[in-house]
Order: structure tokens, then sequence, then C-alpha cells
């Protein structure tokens, strides 16, 4: 076991999700001096300081073999992952703006149906953007802005916090792309409503104190995503592979690679981890202690009682977003 961890490990570790994280280093390295002290760069969302509480700016933009090959859910996603964000950060959504590029109206055309269908569905409305329709190839980016009174952000997880996993397993895999996709096939149905009450776990954990760090688990998969929390808060984290919730037929290594349309990751004092938990099984959706901080600066894993290092912050920064 000990050799399989180590082999999945490292391929894991230079994988092109991880390695797309390591670009962050170069944009932070000239942007960062730009921004305020308020705007730490490495979130989820920009939060932004405002009256009694923070405006939250974000954006995703998306490949172009992605948006080709699966025109109406990549519009789809536009909100979909944004929405998340802003959930990430303990807010609320409140609209997005486009900008599409397509080589033909029909192209156009199912992109932003995905994206109608998407606003619909998380209840965000589409106020604006830029469309050029006589483009030379599809392309797709789209921005949100949201609310939160109290924040969950990348740089608050302490040592001695527990980490939990929240992830709805109620999906299948949009093959052949990593996505773990439990949103679409609710899209139009009463599910959009039950969608929604899922976002509005996170914004409530934060507004109740139960929690102050979360990032949602991005492209860079389950173990990407917590070595991003860990570098910006400046702790270490030892997870347990076998803790974490995965469909019963997904190979782990698959599944540690999987991009979830619902996933989250957020740490908390050990007394109050049972009072996240019960929020997110109370909807149906899989939660559970996968790990623990610590203030090593490294991301360990354990598996079957093998422990490997996937990672030491402290020798090779991720994205330079560090605390």
């Amino acid at each position: 076991m000990a050799h399989l961890l180590a082999d999945m490990l490292r391929t894991l570790r230079t994988g092109r999700a991880l390695s797309a994280k390591q670009d962050i280093a170069a944009v932070v390295s000239i942007l960062g001096d730009g921004t305020r002290d308020a705007i730490r760069l490495g979130d989820d969302c920009a939060a932004i300081p405002d009256g009694d509480g923070y405006l939250l700016l974000a954006s995703e933009g998306f490949q172009d073999s992605f948006v080709r090959a699966m025109p109406w859910f990549a519009g789809y996603c536009g909100v979909m992952v944004n929405t998340s964000d802003i959930a990430a950060m303990g807010g609320r959504p409140v609209a997005v703006v486009d900008a599409l590029w397509s080589d033909t109206s029909e192209s156009a055309a199912s992109i932003l149906t995905g994206l109608h269908d998407g606003a619909r569905t998380y209840g965000v409305p589409v106020v604006g953007g830029h469309t050029n329709i006589r483009s030379t190839h599809n392309s797709l980016s789209v921005a949100i802005l949201g609310r939160a009174r109290q924040l969950l952000t990348s740089f608050d997880a302490r040592p001695g916090e527990v980490l939990i996993a929240a992830i709805d397993l109620r999906g299948r895999w949009h093959d052949p792309h990593p996505f773990w996709d439990a949103s679409s096939a609710l899209c139009g149905t009463e599910g959009a409503v039950r969608l929604r009450g899922d976002l509005e776990l996170l914004p409530a954990i934060a507004e109740d104190g139960l929690s102050r760090a979360a990032k949602d688990i991005s492209m860079a998969g389950l173990l990407g995503t917590a070595l991003m929390l860990a570098e910006c808060s400046g702790v270490g984290i030892t997870i347990t592979l076998d803790d974490i919730p995965r469909p019963g037929d997904a190979p782990m290594e698959r599944w540690l690679s999987a991009f979830p349309s619902y996933g989250y990751l957020l740490t908390g004092r050990p007394e109050d981890a049972g009072a996240i938990m019960a929020r997110f099984h109370g909807r149906g959706i899989a939660a559970a202690i996968i790990g623990r901080c610590d203030d090593t600066k490294r991301l360990d894993i354990t598996w079957a009682a093998e422990q490997e290092t996937f990672w030491d912050l402290t020798h090779a920064p991720l994205m330079g977003c560090g605390s």
C-alpha cells in the first residue's frame, strides 16, 4: 500500500490541474503589490469591505476545448462554479455577467441556453456582458457579484482545527472530463430549490460562527484544494484518505482528481465539527472529518495506516499566497 500511495500522490502532484495552480504565483508576483490588505489574493473571491459586510467578486474562464465539446454544460457551469465560489466565502450570489466569443450563432445559442438554465436553476440573474459571435473560436468567461455578512476565507484555518469535507455524492461523471455532476440533472425541476438550499448552508455556518475557513473543491482536486487552504493559512494538514466521502464505485485516484459540482472543505474547532456535519447530513450531503490542521506547513496523507508527504510548503510554495 505504501508503494501504491506514493505512486498515486506522485501522479496527482505532477498533474496538469495542480500545475495550473502553480501558474498563479507568476500572477501574484505582478499584481500582488497593487491590492489592499483587505483583499487577499488566493481566496475564492475578492472580499471588498462594504458597510456591515462584504461585496464578493469572482470570475471563471473555460478552456476552448471544453466549450466546443460541451457548449450547453459550459454555459451552465458558468453559473454553477461561480455560485460555488460565492458560497465558499460565506456569501450569497447577486448577479452574473458573461463574456462570450463564438464562431457561429448556433454555438452561441447553445452556450447561452446553458447560461440561462444555470441562472434560472440557481436564482442568479444574468445582468449583462459581452458577446461576439463572429469570432474564430468558442470561449466563455463568467463573472459574479455576491454579498457576505460573515466571511469564510482561505486564510483563517488554525492548528488544532479539524478539516471537514462536505460533498454531494448524488451525481454522475461527465466523461471524459473529471466532473462529478450532482447539479445539472436538477435543472428546471423542483430540485433547483434543493440546490439553492444546499448552497445556503455555507453562509449560515459562517454567520453562526461554526467555521472561519473554507474552500470549494476546484479543478485541483481535493488534495490540491486542501494544499491551497494550507498555504494561504500558513498551516499543515494531515488527511486520512479512508475518511473522505466518495461514491462506492469511484477509484481513489480518480476521486481525488474530481471536480465536484458541490464539494467543500471547511475547518472548525473539534467541538463544533458535529454541528457542522449535521447541517450537511440534514440535507442529504455526505460530510466527514478527514483531517486535522497543525503547524508543520506540510500536507501529509495517510491511507491504510501508511503515510506520505504530498507537499512541503516550507520547501516549495504553490501559489505564493501564504499568510
